[in-house]
């Protein structure tokens, strides 16, 4: 699933559940912080916030108009409201945050990843790799010669 589709998803499937009396506070907890990291996002495009306030009252009418504001103001590189989006499908549904529905994947030559990234060259290929964030590898690799 891209960035910004998880991230409308969540939002549609947070603010279905928010409405019930039912819903637990930790998922309205993770809905309202999705919601303002995603307002915060937003802030300062014209009609951005307003987008998302519509969106919320009429997610089938708001759908595109949300994606085409997150997508163009840089959403899908947004690491915190992947991982908040993420953590809201997780409480909403554990079984489908489990079997992987809700990984995110890149494109255009680039990995989207919340865990581990294996990078790879083969057929005399060049492996590079450019992280954003805080990483520590577990084991790194020692400089040195190239072992066969």
């Amino acid at each position: 699933m891209d960035p910004v589709t998880l991230i409308v998803a969540a939002l549609v499937a947070g603010a279905a559940a928010g409405l019930k009396d039912s819903a637990s506070s930790a998922v309205k907890d993770a809905y309202n912080g999705l919601k303002g990291l995603a307002r915060r996002r937003l802030a300062g495009r014209p009609g951005g916030e307003l987008v998302l306030a519509r969106h919320e009252q009429d997610p089938q009418v708001w759908y595109k108009p949300l994606v085409q504001e997150l997508t163009e103001a840089g959403a899908d590189v947004d690491p915190a409201l992947v991982t908040a989006a993420q953590a809201l499908m997780q409480l909403l549904d554990a079984a489908g945050s489990a079997a992987g529905r809700y990984q995110v994947t890149a494109s255009d030559h680039a990995t989207a990843a919340g865990r581990d990234v294996n990078i790879t060259a083969s057929a005399g290929g060049t492996a590079a790799g450019v992280i954003h964030g805080n990483v520590t590898p577990p084991n790194p690799t020692q400089p040195g010669p190239a072992k066969p």
